[in-house]
């Protein structure tokens, strides 16, 4: 832990790291924009800013925090360290109810499809939870095991109505992560996770009763259930705004929380800042990269932190292992 001192230094790091990274951002792309064109107003390059690199960095910044709260989230309320909207099944409810509603109405705008989305995955999670409930083995590794099982089948169904309706070309975009295609008007939808992150912070206390057990914050006068039905709901939200605006990004909701606890603590209050800061510098290094690899062509978001965040993954894992010897 730190002191006041200390934290203070420690943003001030924080946020001229996040803002070198996103001046990198805005400047690396096909067609070229540099910092002297823009200071001299050239409209050209103005425009490309406006129109792509910028709501590029917007939705990648809350993208990245979004989902890395969300993993706290779900981490508090199953009381499972290595849960997260991913290995919970979360994600492949989103995309359940996003062919669904592609099948039911074909031309359904992307506020629709949000709503679509939301309610399955509502759905999902809470058949998740109650499954957990009935888990008599509460070893850490098989909870999410049990999630990651429910979502294949999940999966599997969605794939099948998807080939069998011809929509599969419609899912592609959401079966892995994509920053290339955010432009101006297309990305607008992601501000919605803002609030639910803020409505996070207000319950932060909540969620750290949550997860020391329904006993524990029963007897300390806090309505677990409905805490829980919060956590549920922003949650839900912010996978389904996440799944339909940019796709999945693997391993995000679970890596970033358990490296912020491994300096910061359990204290939700205390790491949510933490927590969204390096979800959203971990996504803006990824799609750094992916942008730079194969120059001038780009690589999904979602294939670079499959990598990225399977070697955190596994990194958690041998370091657990190496702490219980």
């Amino acid at each position: 832990m730190y002191n006041h001192i200390q934290v203070k230094w420690l943003r001030q790091i924080q946020w001229a790291f996040l803002i070198v990274l996103a001046l990198i951002s805005l400047f690396i792309g096909v067609t070229e924009v540099a910092l002297l064109g823009v200071l001299k107003l050239d409209p050209e390059q103005i425009r490309i800013l406006l129109i792509s690199r910028v709501p590029r960095l917007i939705s990648i910044v809350i993208t990245g925090s979004s989902l890395a709260i969300a993993g706290i989230i779900m981490q508090s309320i199953t009381r499972n360290r290595f849960v997260s909207p991913t290995t919970a099944g979360t994600m492949e409810w989103c995309r359940l109810g996003v062919m669904m509603a592609i099948l039911v109405f074909p031309d359904i705008p992307p506020f629709l499809r949000v709503a679509a989305a939301f309610l399955v995955s509502l759905f999902g999670t809470a058949l998740f939870l109650a499954i957990v409930e009935r888990i008599q083995s509460r070893n850490i590794i098989f909870v999410p095991l049990a999630g990651m099982m429910l979502g294949g089948v999940v999966n599997a169904i969605t794939l099948f109505f998807a080939y069998g309706n011809d929509v599969m070309q419609n899912m592609a975009s959401w079966l892995q992560g994509n920053f290339s295609l955010v432009i101006k008007d297309s990305y607008e939808l992601l501000h919605i996770s803002v609030p639910f992150m803020i409505l996070c912070y207000l319950y932060a206390d909540r969620f750290t009763i949550v997860g020391m057990g329904k006993t524990m914050s029963t007897g300390l006068g806090l309505n677990h259930a409905g805490v829980v039905r919060v956590g549920l709901l922003i949650v839900a939200v912010i996978s389904s705004v996440t799944i339909v605006g940019v796709g999945n990004i693997p391993f995000l909701g679970l890596v970033v929380p358990n490296l912020v606890r491994i300096y910061q603590g359990d204290s939700l209050k205390n790491t949510l800042f933490d927590t969204a800061w390096l979800g959203a510098v971990l996504v803006l290094v990824c799609d750094i990269l992916g942008r730079l690899i194969i120059y001038p062509y780009e690589i999904p978001i979602g294939i670079i932190f499959s990598v990225v965040g399977g070697g955190l993954f596994l990194y958690l894992l041998f370091r657990r292992k190496s702490l219980a010897s």
